[in-house]
């Protein structure tokens, strides 16, 4: 499996990245959330996920652009992934197919983003030009599904991140609801099976508090990121980041030490 760099991180080799969600609504609070993140850059965060569903200003261009850059500029390096959640997986707000392209269109072309959010049904066939349009610009791609309601199949599971690589995606995401733990294990060995040929790094989630061992076993099942959090979760199940540090640190692989 390939791996991904973003302004000096390595996704896809050691341990799970950590990334914690600003999930502010108007910019004085999103800046607010950005410098508590900056202060725990090397410690409890890898990189930043701004939530623009959550933002006041997500349908005003230039406010979306001024609030990014200056996220980014508080960040001090961090990676800062852009990411719009729609309704229909879990996010605020409701977008139409044409509007959610423009949106990512409009994001690439503004300077802010390191990474982009692209969800795979909504993007539907536009997600192979907006990957395209992303690596013009030098923007690596997480491209994304998240099932709130259950676990799908592992041959579906497998399909889906199967068609994001095809697509173009740097990074293929999937996040399902598990209601039993066959739910959560069928999530796992699906993960292990699709990193063991996958030309691109994954991440992997089973949500809720049933789900979340799959959110610290990442290393071992070829999960490349999970998300923790320092205020609001930005999705059931996600861990403290300091404590979430801590667990990756102490489950940490190894290689080449004996056992015994």
């Amino acid at each position: 499996m390939k791996t991904v760099s973003v302004q000096g991180l390595t996704l896809g080799s050691g341990r799970p990245k950590i990334c914690i969600p600003v999930t502010a609504k108007n910019h004085a609070e999103i800046i607010s959330q950005g410098r508590q993140i900056a202060d725990c850059k090397g410690v409890c965060a890898d990189l930043c996920e701004w939530r623009i569903d959550w933002f006041d200003g997500v349908w005003d261009r230039q406010a979306l652009k001024e609030t990014g850059s200056a996220l980014r500029e508080i960040l001090q390096g961090m990676p800062l992934l852009v990411t719009f959640r729609t309704k229909q997986e879990g996010g605020n707000l409701i977008c139409d197919s044409e509007r959610y392209r423009t949106l990512i269109e409009n994001i690439c072309a503004d300077g802010y983003a390191d990474m982009v959010d692209i969800e795979l049904f909504t993007a539907g066939e536009d997600g192979k030009e907006l990957a395209k349009l992303a690596a013009e610009k030098g923007i690596k791609t997480i491209f994304s599904s998240h099932d709130f309601l259950k676990t799908p199949p592992r041959d579906e599971i497998l399909s889906r991140l199967e068609k994001m690589e095809q697509l173009g995606a740097d990074i293929c995401k999937i996040a399902v609801m598990p209601h039993t733990p066959e739910d959560v294990l069928t999530l796992l060995s699906a993960t292990e099976e699709r990193a063991r040929v996958s030309g691109v790094p994954l991440i992997t989630m089973a949500m809720g508090p049933l789900g979340t061992v799959s959110r610290v076993c990442g290393e071992l099942v070829g999960s490349c990121l999970t998300f923790g959090t320092l205020g609001a979760a930005s999705a059931p199940g996600q861990l403290p980041a300091e404590k979430l540090a801590q667990t990756l640190e102490m489950l940490r692989l190894r290689r080449g030490e004996k056992c015994g």
